[in-house]
């Protein structure tokens, strides 16, 4: 684990609230239409990156229950248990970097609207990729949100990798559509 990229998340959700944060989303309904538009039953989720957000708990009370939080920064994993309150032991916590992340189970819906923009050397995107072959099942989606290519160049005082569809695209064509 990169321990000076895991310090500078453990600051940032220590001293900021969630909604002090660029990337905060009162709402997560595009997340949402995008994984019920999956028409998976009952799937698996993992929520890569999750942080602070709200799309667990708007998970669980459309009636999604097999729900994994993964997050590099165990204050942001702490704080979302709070905040979800008993309903946190519908939930797989997991504090780690997605890099170093390893499991023995596969994932119907892989979603990730934080992470894959901050991986910015070779290595670690090919490894990123690796990791969404391994751990998606194979008829599994795969939900990555990242900065497009007139987006800006760094989030949080880290630079960022920018994207457009065809990148994206042809980053992960190998296994998905």
């Amino acid at each position: 684990m990169n321990y000076n990229l895991k310090l500078h998340w453990e600051k940032i959700y220590d001293e900021k609230n969630e909604d002090e944060v660029s990337w905060f989303q009162k709402e997560t309904n595009e997340s949402i239409k995008m994984i019920q538009s999956a028409g998976i039953e009952n799937p698996k989720i993992i929520d890569v990156g999750s942080g602070r957000s709200k799309l667990l708990k708007n998970l669980i009370e459309i009636g999604y229950n097999h729900l994994t939080y993964l997050d590099i920064s165990e204050s942001a994993l702490e704080k979302s248990k709070e905040f979800l309150g008993e309903q946190s032991n519908k939930v797989r916590w997991i504090s780690k970097d997605i890099l170093s992340f390893m499991t023995d189970e596969k994932f119907d819906i892989w979603h990730d609207r934080a992470v894959f923009h901050f991986i910015t050397d070779r290595e670690g995107i090919k490894k990123y990729i690796s990791l969404c072959n391994e751990y998606i099942n194979k008829e599994g989606i795969l939900i990555i949100g990242t900065f497009a290519e007139d987006g800006p160049l760094k989030c949080s005082g880290l630079e960022i990798k920018r994207y457009s569809v065809d990148q994206i695209s042809g980053l992960f064509k190998e296994t998905f559509k």
